[in-house]
């Protein structure tokens, strides 16, 4: 959808992406695995870009890149697991967001992990899981825009894992 701005607004420049990147570091936000597929085909990355975004339906929004290996995987499937990552699960995150190098169903080796009602990967012992039917997406730049509509969620416990300024940090709550 595009709105009628007047050019002077429309053709303003961008920061540079650099600015952006440092400006993005003061926004704590959760970390997550996405996870989508099933047995040889499981797909995941780490991610700390989803929001929720309505209650009616329930939904949330996730930003995947286009190169990922789970994006075209989700396109596919129609469905997608996230799982909100505790703060001793770090190296799960580390893992996922390809520091290892692991890459593929590899990636799900170090953990155990459950098929969920739509039959997407899940950690048991998430800080919270949400599985998510496909609702619409998006291509914007770099990234795809998934919109899920939750169908099933799952709390769990403990403290959550947030990026905040460029690290892993725990939110402790009382």
């Amino acid at each position: 959808m595009s709105h009628q701005f007047s050019p002077a607004i429309r053709d303003m420049p961008s920061i540079q992406p650099t600015e952006f990147r440092q400006a993005m570091r003061s926004l704590a936000s959760g970390v997550a695995i996405v996870t989508t597929g099933t047995a040889a085909g499981r797909r995941g990355l780490t991610v700390s870009s989803v929001t929720s975004i309505c209650m009616e339906p329930p939904c949330l929004v996730v930003g995947i890149n286009a190169r990922s290996e789970a994006h075209d995987e989700i396109l596919a499937s129609g469905s997608f697991g996230v799982s909100l990552l505790r703060s001793d699960q770090e190296d799960l995150a580390l893992r996922f967001g390809g520091r290892e190098g692991a890459k593929g169903v590899h990636r799900f080796d170090t953990a155990p992990w459950n098929q969920g009602v739509l039959d997407v990967p899940l950690l048991p012992n998430a800080f919270c899981a949400l599985e998510c039917v496909l609702y619409d997406h998006k291509v914007l730049g770099t990234h795809t825009i998934f919109i899920g509509r939750i169908i099933a969620a799952r709390e769990g416990h403990g403290n959550p894992l947030i990026n905040f300024r460029g690290a892993l940090r725990t939110l402790l709550l009382d």
